[in-house]
Protein backbone atom coordinates (compact mmCIF):
# COMPACT_ATOMS: atom_id res chain seq x y z
CA UNK A 1 0.00 0.00 0.00
CA UNK A 2 1.38 3.23 -0.66
CA UNK A 3 -0.58 5.32 2.00
CA UNK A 4 -3.06 7.31 -0.35
CA UNK A 5 -5.04 3.81 -0.09
CA UNK A 6 -6.20 3.25 3.46
CA UNK A 7 -8.33 6.26 5.38
CA UNK A 8 -5.85 7.31 8.68
CA UNK A 9 -7.39 8.22 12.07
CA UNK A 10 -6.22 6.91 15.57
CA UNK A 11 -9.27 4.54 15.34
CA UNK A 12 -8.95 2.80 12.79
CA UNK A 13 -5.89 0.38 13.45
CA UNK A 14 -8.17 -0.95 16.05
CA UNK A 15 -11.72 -0.60 14.97
CA UNK A 16 -12.09 -0.71 10.80
CA UNK A 17 -12.42 -2.93 8.55
CA UNK A 18 -9.64 -3.05 5.44
CA UNK A 19 -12.67 -2.77 3.55
CA UNK A 20 -14.04 0.62 5.68
CA UNK A 21 -10.57 1.98 5.39
CA UNK A 22 -10.03 1.54 1.56
CA UNK A 23 -13.53 2.84 1.30
CA UNK A 24 -12.81 6.07 2.93
CA UNK A 25 -9.04 6.39 1.77
CA UNK A 26 -8.08 9.15 -0.59
CA UNK A 27 -7.87 6.83 -3.56
CA UNK A 28 -11.25 6.20 -3.32
CA UNK A 29 -11.95 9.66 -2.78
CA UNK A 30 -10.13 10.93 -5.74
CA UNK A 31 -11.05 8.47 -8.29
CA UNK A 32 -14.99 9.10 -7.88
CA UNK A 33 -14.36 12.67 -8.28
CA UNK A 34 -12.92 11.61 -11.51
CA UNK A 35 -15.80 8.77 -12.28
CA UNK A 36 -18.08 12.31 -11.41
CA UNK A 37 -16.42 14.33 -13.82
CA UNK A 38 -16.44 11.78 -16.42
CA UNK A 39 -20.23 11.22 -15.97
CA UNK A 40 -20.39 15.33 -16.12
CA UNK A 41 -18.21 14.65 -19.71
CA UNK A 42 -20.91 12.44 -20.93
CA UNK A 43 -24.01 14.29 -19.69
CA UNK A 44 -22.43 17.51 -21.52
CA UNK A 45 -21.57 15.77 -24.57
CA UNK A 46 -25.16 14.34 -24.94
CA UNK A 47 -26.79 17.94 -24.30
CA UNK A 48 -24.65 18.91 -27.31
CA UNK A 49 -21.64 20.48 -25.52
CA UNK A 50 -18.75 20.46 -28.11
CA UNK A 51 -17.09 17.71 -26.24
CA UNK A 52 -15.88 14.33 -27.43
CA UNK A 53 -16.65 10.97 -27.28
CA UNK A 54 -12.16 10.87 -27.65
CA UNK A 55 -11.98 13.35 -24.92
CA UNK A 56 -14.47 11.20 -22.52
CA UNK A 57 -12.76 8.17 -23.37
CA UNK A 58 -9.53 9.84 -22.11
CA UNK A 59 -10.99 10.74 -19.26
CA UNK A 60 -12.14 7.33 -18.35
CA UNK A 61 -8.80 6.10 -19.23
CA UNK A 62 -6.95 7.97 -16.49
CA UNK A 63 -9.65 7.34 -13.45
CA UNK A 64 -7.14 5.16 -11.27
CA UNK A 65 -3.46 7.22 -11.73
CA UNK A 66 -3.69 10.14 -9.85
CA UNK A 67 -0.48 11.79 -9.32
CA UNK A 68 -0.63 13.14 -5.80
CA UNK A 69 2.36 14.73 -6.05
CA UNK A 70 1.46 17.11 -8.71
CA UNK A 71 -1.48 17.90 -6.60
CA UNK A 72 0.21 18.70 -3.54
CA UNK A 73 2.64 20.98 -5.58
CA UNK A 74 -0.60 22.46 -7.48
CA UNK A 75 -2.64 22.46 -4.19
CA UNK A 76 0.83 24.27 -2.32
CA UNK A 77 0.50 26.96 -4.69
CA UNK A 78 -3.11 27.77 -6.01
CA UNK A 79 -4.68 26.99 -2.39
CA UNK A 80 -7.75 24.75 -3.94
CA UNK A 81 -7.99 20.68 -3.87
CA UNK A 82 -10.80 20.67 -6.69
CA UNK A 83 -8.62 22.70 -8.79
CA UNK A 84 -5.13 21.06 -8.07
CA UNK A 85 -6.76 17.53 -8.76
CA UNK A 86 -8.78 18.93 -12.05
CA UNK A 87 -4.93 20.78 -12.96
CA UNK A 88 -3.28 17.09 -12.15
CA UNK A 89 -6.17 15.00 -14.03
CA UNK A 90 -5.34 16.93 -16.85
CA UNK A 91 -1.71 16.33 -17.24
CA UNK A 92 -2.41 12.72 -18.26
CA UNK A 93 -5.45 14.16 -20.04
CA UNK A 94 -4.54 16.96 -22.57
CA UNK A 95 -7.09 16.58 -24.69
CA UNK A 96 -9.40 16.50 -22.32
CA UNK A 97 -7.99 19.04 -19.76
CA UNK A 98 -10.09 21.87 -21.16
CA UNK A 99 -13.70 20.13 -20.31
CA UNK A 100 -12.72 18.65 -16.92
CA UNK A 101 -15.24 20.31 -14.35
CA UNK A 102 -16.57 22.20 -17.13
CA UNK A 103 -19.85 24.50 -15.63
CA UNK A 104 -19.19 22.45 -12.23
CA UNK A 105 -18.50 23.76 -8.65
CA UNK A 106 -16.44 22.12 -6.21
CA UNK A 107 -19.40 20.77 -4.82
CA UNK A 108 -20.40 19.00 -7.34
CA UNK A 109 -17.46 16.90 -6.93
CA UNK A 110 -17.02 17.30 -3.09
CA UNK A 111 -20.66 16.81 -1.89
CA UNK A 112 -21.42 13.89 -4.63
CA UNK A 113 -18.34 12.09 -3.44
CA UNK A 114 -19.06 11.67 -0.29
CA UNK A 115 -22.91 10.76 -0.79
CA UNK A 116 -21.42 7.99 -3.23
CA UNK A 117 -18.20 7.09 -0.16
CA UNK A 118 -21.18 7.33 2.68
CA UNK A 119 -23.52 4.87 0.61
CA UNK A 120 -20.83 2.51 0.09
CA UNK A 121 -19.63 2.93 3.78
CA UNK A 122 -23.23 1.69 4.80
CA UNK A 123 -23.93 -1.09 2.17
CA UNK A 124 -20.35 -2.45 4.20
CA UNK A 125 -22.00 -2.27 7.36
CA UNK A 126 -25.47 -3.43 5.71
CA UNK A 127 -23.72 -6.69 4.77
CA UNK A 128 -21.98 -7.15 7.88
CA UNK A 129 -25.28 -6.62 9.84
CA UNK A 130 -26.61 -9.44 7.81
CA UNK A 131 -23.60 -11.99 7.78
CA UNK A 132 -23.92 -11.72 11.62
CA UNK A 133 -27.54 -12.27 11.94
Amino acid sequence: MDGFDTYSTPLSSRYASQEMLKNFSPNMRYSTWRRLWVALAESEMECGLNITKEQVDQLRSHIDDIDYDAVSAKEKEIRHDVMAHVYAYGLVCPDAKGIIHLGATSCYVTDNADIIIYKNGLEIIKNKLLTAI
